[in-house]
């Protein structure tokens, strides 16, 4: 009897984690909805708040800082507990920081904002988790690329959607307070649909034996590089076209609101596309880095000709292939757990996520203080924005040089070895 039923209650568990996954994808789509969505209302974040440009960023900034160091404890968390409490109080806690983010006062705008980057964190991480319970190794790749692309569509989503309605007259408080009932949602959803799993005997070890794989993946020269080329592709699109840029297009090029939240909004659109396809590209070939390094040097060559040479084409194409081009940014994630011992590939990934933007969290406030807080007071607003594409682009040029340096971990070297 136990072994007619064994494969039949092991389907249904499997069922299980798949409808959980797919409530998964909605806190993964919410959490990126979240992270963009600021670009679209600077100037109504700045007088709700009562700060300067500035003053916003230094505020949404914020986010990555819990974020990164967030990402470690949520690959303990689901290690340890599984998933049904972890991911549920990961959206629970995303859901609280939209709503204090929604109360007119800077306080409540960095909590807020630091709540939203420690919910985020479980979104990615848990979704991969639930995959991984769901469905067969083989459709495991599948499933991970479905995530990326809906939370890539979330990215775009949180510009191009949101951007017309904040416009007509949408109170930046009712949208966060939207979002966070939203969240709340998800998050009873996802717990009341996860399976609970056994994990008693991992609770019983030692903090030693917790900590020993980010031991063993910090030891390794290879993470290191691989979240610092992440991160410094990273910085980019998440500086500019997520945070910045479409308060650049409007002042220093004399964009309507609308056309510079389109503008902006292909970058994201252009991960959708890109993730998938280096990727794929990437397996097909059985190597990493001539995707990568191919892939920044159309980075390079599309952001370059939007800042110095824009009547060569429309910014809405230069910035679509740009986001294309920055799929090249998951292929460090390949190559950490690549480099890394299996019995690590969780810990590798909840890594890669801490050092990336960890990167983000420190190259945002310099951003912010050399060009954003100038942007309303700039004389040569030409020049002003060659001056910052200069800088995002010297960030570019050095991903580059480490994607020269980091190590080949593809299928095809290992057979060459």
């Amino acid at each position: 009897m136990n072994i007619i039923s064994s494969p039949a209650l092991k389907k249904n568990m499997e069922k299980k984690f798949i409808i959980a996954w797919f409530f998964g994808l909605i806190f993964y789509f919410l959490e990126y909805v979240i992270r963009s969505s600021p670009a679209v209302m600077i100037a109504e974040l700045g007088k709700t708040f009562s700060v300067n440009p500035l003053g916003v960023s230094a505020i949404l900034g914020t986010y990555y800082y819990t974020y990164s160091s967030t990402s470690l404890i949520a690959g303990i968390a689901l290690d340890r507990y599984g998933a049904k409490a972890p991911v549920a109080i990961g959206t629970s806690i995303l859901a609280l920081g939209c709503i204090l983010f929604a109360l007119p006062v800077v306080i409540a705008g960095d909590t807020g904002r630091l709540l939203q980057g420690a919910g985020s964190a479980f979104a990615f991480t848990g979704c991969v988790y639930l995959a991984s319970h769901g469905f067969a190794a083989k459709y495991i790749a599948t499933a991970i690329g479905i995530t990326q692309c809906v939370g890539m569509l979330g990215g775009s989503a949180g510009q191009f959607l949101v951007g017309p309605f904040i416009h007509r007259g949408l109170s930046v408080s009712s949208f966060w307070i939207g979002l966070g009932i939203t969240c709340g949602i998800i998050a009873m959803l996802l717990y009341f649909t996860t399976p609970g799993e056994d994990k008693s005997s991992e609770r019983q070890s030692g903090v030693m034996n917790i900590i020993e794989p980010y031991r063993i993946v910090f030891r390794n020269l290879q993470s290191y590089l691989s979240g610092l080329l992440s991160g410094l592709l990273f910085a980019p699109t998440t500086i500019f076209a997520m945070t910045w840029g479409v308060a650049f297009f409007q002042r220093d090029r004399s964009n309507s609101y609308e056309d510079a939240v389109l503008t902006c909004s292909m970058v994201p659109l252009g991960w959708v596309i890109g993730c998938p396809l280096l990727g794929w590209i990437s397996d097909r070939i059985g190597r990493r880095k001539p995707v990568l390094t191919g892939g920044i040097f159309i980075m390079l060559a599309s952001f370059a000709q939007l800042v110095f040479l824009p009547g060569l084409a429309s910014p809405l194409i230069s910035m679509f292939l740009f986001g294309i081009a920055s799929g090249a940014a998951m292929i460090p994630y390949t190559i950490i757990k690549e480099a890394n011992p299996d019995k690590v590939k969780g810990s590798a990934t909840g890594a890669i996520n801490f050092l990336t933007f960890s990167i983000t969290a420190l190259l945002g406030p310099v951003f912010a203080s050399r060009y954003g807080k100038n942007l309303q007071t700039a004389t040569d607003h030409a020049q002003h924005f060659r001056q910052a594409g200069g800088f995002l682009l010297l960030i570019t040029a050095a991903a580059l040089i480490v994607s020269l340096v980091i190590k080949e971990t593809g299928p095809r070297q290992k057979k060459a070895n």
